[in-house]
Order: structure tokens, then sequence, then C-alpha cells
């Protein structure tokens, strides 16, 4: 087995969380916050877009199992990648679209799917995705973790 770790940004990151546990060969999810300006921020603080994080989720994958372009296609279907700091009824910075690459190859392969995407007229609008490189992950409060399991889901627009 060989554990790699991919990190992505798509709106409220109740919903990403769960869809991303469902596919074969991930390991594990955790929610949390990725691409700000400051150390260990909370929620309250996310939510204000002040602190420039994102809500994220960071998995752990087994790449014998599912490849790193399958949850980049996985990750593109599961939200609008053309809505700026955006996802349905959430605004903001902390809901933005984002692919936090781990490695060049990441990078390379997360370039590559959006500039196939664009050709492709999959969507009206360009993709609006940020590639940036993957900084610190803040793990959310625990309440935050697997969120949709424990408390019935429904509250997510996925």
């Amino acid at each position: 087995m060989s554990d790699k770790t991919a990190s992505f940004a798509a709106g409220c990151f109740w919903g990403v969380e769960a869809r991303f546990r469902e596919i074969s060969g991930v390991i594990d999810a955790a929610v949390g916050y990725m691409g700000g300006e400051i150390d260990n921020p909370g929620y309250r603080q996310v939510c204000t877009g002040n602190t420039r994080h994102a809500e994220s989720v960071q998995l752990s994958f087994d790449d014998t199992r599912v490849s790193y372009a399958e949850l980049l296609d996985a990750f593109f279907a599961l939200h609008n990648p053309t809505t700026l700091d955006r996802q349905g009824p959430d605004f903001g910075n902390q809901y933005r679209s984002a692919i936090f690459w781990h490695d060049s190859e990441q990078r390379e392969e997360a370039e590559k799917k959006i500039a196939e995407l664009n050709a492709s007229g999959k969507w009206q609008d360009p993709v609006v995705t940020e590639v940036a490189e993957a900084g610190r992950f803040w793990r959310a409060e625990e309440y935050h973790q697997r969120y949709l399991e424990k408390n019935g889901g429904g509250f997510c627009n996925l």
C-alpha cells in the first residue's frame, strides 16, 4: 500500500468529506482549514473570511486503489468550480474552490485537469479553482469531523 495525501476545498466541508469517504481507496478524511494567514484558526474566525482559510478536506489515500486523477474527477463532480468564493447559498473566500497540492506531480495533474475542463465546454464559465501549494492543515474542531454521519446529513448543498 502506498499512502498519499490530497487536500481540496469545495464549499461546505461537511458534504465534501462525506463524499470523499465513499470512494474506495480513500483511507481517511478530515475537515479543517487551509490556505490562510493565521495559525490555529477556529471555525468562527474562518467564517468571517478574514483569515483567508478555506474550509478544506485532507485525505489519506492508497494510490494503488485510487489515483490522484480519480480524486480530481470526484472533486470536480461534487461542486461548481466556476463560482468564485461561493457554493450554493454559502459565500465568502472560506468557501472557495481550491486544490492544495502536496508535490509537483499533483500540481501538474490539477492544472492539466482544469485546462481540459475549460477546453471541454462542460461549464459555460471558466473554472476558477485555485491551485496552490499545500500549507499547514489545521484540523477543524471535533464536532465538525464526520458531521453529516453524526447528525443525519441534509445540511449541505452536496
